[in-house]
């Protein structure tokens, strides 16, 4: 089963929240996992079926970016708040890297994210 990730900063979890609903019916077709509150909050607002890492500060974004290393993820969602400093910067820059490393699809807004589910749910 095709696996996806779902991650978004403090600003963008409303964001991922309504997009997550408005495309609920694609995204339980995908084995998902995202991290700590980012799943929580899916689970909680949505009936999808999310395996949670730890939050993003605590190194739920690198136990992402391992899947990617290892190969066993397929594309990852990361709504990022471009205009908010993010304490753990060096963690998200490692996941950025090792997904064009690894030439993992990688959406970083709703437009991109839109792409990367539709195409993903066509293989």
């Amino acid at each position: 089963m095709t696996r996806i990730a779902l991650i978004a900063h403090d600003e963008e979890k409303p964001s991922m929240i309504e997009f997550a609903s408005n495309h609920e019916e694609t995204l339980a077709q995908f084995d998902l996992t995202a991290t700590g509150t980012t799943g929580k909050r899916l689970m909680e607002e949505t009936d999808l079926e999310v395996e949670r890492k730890e939050s993003g500060p605590l190194g739920g974004d690198m136990m992402i970016g391992a899947e990617v290393a290892d190969g066993s993820m397929d594309g990852i969602i990361f709504l990022r708040d471009p205009l908010t400093a993010q304490p753990h910067e060096p963690d998200i820059s490692a996941l950025l890297r090792i997904c064009d490393v690894k030439d993992t699809a990688l959406a970083t807004n709703r437009a991109s994210a839109e792409f990367l589910i539709e195409g993903l749910a066509d293989q």
